[in-house]
């Protein structure tokens, strides 16, 4: 099915919506009847050609006394769920009266299986029907979504002499459209619609990401599929067809199984209804309700692939509250062991949680398989720099990359998505690096590959075509140097945070004694700062002390002997120096070059060093251009001046007669 056809449906579908509910629902309420409508019909839809079969058996096991029927009846309707009322949506169009139809329709809705209800239940939909009821409007919804020119179905609506009239919608057409709808809804409530869904096109490159690198290893088995903020489900159904797919090009047969979690309660809903359309009843216990970050639903499950698009730039002070606080914060995804520190924490600010869901998927990585984890993570560009070292996001940068676990960050082109036109990246991170990548990481710029919409989708204006998505997967598994692919080793994008101290001087005191803490206290509140003072020395070492400027360590004469003695730092003075961890002779080498020519009295602390990580795309990436010429910037002067002659004359004249 085109994407003009689709479309076209969720245009009709917007209809509906203007045609029966405008006088009574805001817009931005809609959706509280809309989205459970479309899943109801669509259910109703496929459940059509069985519900004789589905009555017959609930009569008979109900004359049986049996009291467990849900398999049987499952059976009956050839589907993971049913519906034991008596009526199908097109029975209760007929009804006249309004509480008839309302009795009729909660009895309709009561006959679905207990999935369904979980389903319905989610939506909240039962809170609408008085409110459809009351404005006598149900009945004309009904009518509408019934309407016979447009098919819900993933079942073909065929002619009568046998061809078909209107085209099976797969579940794949069927997610586009709930997330076309949500995002026209969430435009007029002014919410972001990509906190609920990706564009396909990007989840399709993500899925390629993570299973074309190891397609020729993959053998018949089992595989798990995991997105710890799954939305609709899309980014575990594509991976789920793609896997199948090029395991099948290689005579291979997986068994694939899907687990997601989602904190929204409407998408969460339309994913359950997705999965029991694919026939996959099992798979819906996989999937659960709640807070990734603070009500992990799959604590000890490990996954072979993993994929997600996380909330950015959301708070998630609720969930780190639940957990105990920044200080008191026990998960053990999130405080960790590494690099000899145990209370090695990642931990980011409560004001974006984007990579704390990224630290969940690497909690739930295999390590004792061939093939490990293979992860694929959608992240802002504030992801890749945040953070000082030291703090939450530096440090999961620094255990990813130290681990040597990332393997590449793309860059995606601006407007790819449907609420924002920021700069994306995706993260592609796996445990089993091949050894030509081991202690190395790809950076590929792919923002100028993509395919202008004709037609704008919210601020989404381009996408990623057959071509572009093979082009960036293609880069990526050549990984070799080109002006879109940078390599670089691990440490290039570490770097030691050092502080630089200066000594506090200060006018009229004794230079050739040490000063007590309570009288530094005192001199600072009294006591004139002046570049030309003597130092104030807090400490005096033994004789026989090693003098080590570098350190604090300086040595000085007092009362005609050398002795070695630290300054009190002036706080005022203090600076931080980032330097690369690549820096040829270390922090050392580089104070001496950078800092001592311009303040030859500065020391650092070696307990002040903290190791951070960033990576920075404009630096690596960045084209400068040229700036214009002094005859084009007079052109354009003299082409203002042109246009505006005469205007201050005019608008005086203009003034002088009012």
């Amino acid at each position: 099915m085109s994407n003009g056809d689709l479309n076209w449906i969720a245009n009709f579908i917007w209809g509906i919506a203007d045609d029966v509910l405008r006088d009574y629902y805001v817009r931005g309420k809609y959706r509280d009847v809309i989205l459970p409508m479309t899943v109801i019909r669509r259910l109703d839809a496929v459940l059509e050609p069985n519900k004789k079969a589905v009555l017959e058996m609930k009569r008979h096991l109900d004359e049986a006394g049996v009291s467990n029927q849900d398999a049987a009846l499952r059976r009956a309707a050839c589907q993971a769920f049913y519906n034991t009322s008596p009526f199908l949506l097109r029975d209760l169009r007929s009804r006249a009266k309004a509480q008839q139809l309302k009795a009729d329709f909660e009895a309709y809705l009561d006959g679905f299986s207990p999935n369904v209800q979980e389903i319905l239940d989610k939506f909240k939909f039962r809170n609408q029907i008085p409110t459809l009821v009351e404005a006598d409007i149900l009945g004309n919804l009904i009518e509408k979504f019934l309407d016979p020119s447009i098919n819900l179905s993933p079942i073909p609506v065929y002619e009568p002499r046998g061809g078909i009239r209107l085209p099976a919608l797969d579940n794949h057409a069927m997610g586009t459209i709930f997330e076309e709808l949500i995002r026209r809804f969430n435009e007029e409530n002014n919410e972001e619609a990509g906190e609920h869904f990706t564009p396909r096109d990007v989840v399709r490159l993500m899925a390629d990401l993570i299973v074309l690198p190891i397609a020729d290893r993959i053998e018949s088995g089992t595989y798990l599929l995991y997105d710890g903020a799954c939305g609709t489900g899309g980014m575990l159904t594509i991976a789920d067809e793609r896997l199948k797919e090029i395991a099948a090009k290689r005579g291979k047969e997986v068994s694939i199984h899907l687990f997601g979690q989602e904190v929204n309660p409407e998408t969460y809903a339309i994913t359950k209804a997705d999965l029991l359309l694919k026939g996959q009843g099992e798979e819906v216990e996989q999937f659960q309700l709640g807070s990734t970050l603070s009500q992990d639903a799959f604590p000890s499950r490990e996954f072979d692939f993993m994929l997600s698009n996380p909330p950015y730039g959301k708070s998630w002070k609720t969930d780190l509250e639940r957990m105990g606080g920044k200080g008191d914060i026990r998960d053990p995804r999130f405080i960790i062991e590494h690099n000899g520190d145990s209370e090695f924490k990642l931990v980011t600010r409560s004001s974006d949680g984007q990579m704390m869901f990224l630290v969940n998927m690497l909690s739930k990585m295999k390590h004792k398989t061939l093939l490990g984890s293979r992860i694929a993570e959608v992240h802002n560009g504030s992801s890749l720099f945040t953070g000082d070292a030291g703090q939450g996001e530096s440090n999961i940068r620094r255990w990813i990359i130290e681990n040597d676990w990332l393997e590449a960050i793309i860059a995606l082109p601006l407007t790819m998505f449907y609420n924002t036109g920021i700069a994306t990246y995706i993260w592609v991170i796996t445990n089993r690096k091949p050894e030509h990548r081991r202690g190395r990481v790809q950076l590929i710029d792919a923002t100028q590959w993509f395919k202008p919409l004709r037609k704008n989708l919210g601020k989404k204006n381009c996408e990623l075509s057959e071509e572009d998505i093979r082009r960036i997967c293609d880069t990526f598994l050549e990984f070799r140097e080109t002006e879109q692919s940078k390599i670089f080793l691990n440490q290039a994008f570490g770097y030691w945070k050092v502080t630089v101290e200066r000594p506090l001087r200060l006018k009229g005191i004794d230079h050739e004694r040490a000063c007590t803490p309570a009288e530094i206290k005192r001199l600072k509140e009294s006591a004139e700062r002046s570049e030309s003072a003597p130092p104030v020395i807090r400490k005096i070492h033994k004789s026989g002390t090693v003098p080590d400027p570098l350190h604090g360590l300086f040595e000085v004469m007092i009362k005609g002997k050398p002795r070695v003695v630290e300054y009190e730092p002036d706080t005022e003075l203090r600076d931080n120096e980032q330097v690369p961890l690549q820096e040829e002779g270390g922090i050392e080498a580089f104070l001496r070059r950078e800092v001592l020519p311009y303040a030859a009295d500065a020391w650092y602390d070696p307990e002040s060093i903290r190791i951070g990580y960033e990576v920075s795309f404009t630096r690596y990436f960045y084209k400068p251009k040229p700036l214009r010429t002094l005859e084009e910037i007079r052109t354009d002067i003299v082409a203002v001046e042109r246009e505006t002659e005469g205007l201050i004359q005019s608008i005086l004249i203009d003034a002088e007669r009012d």
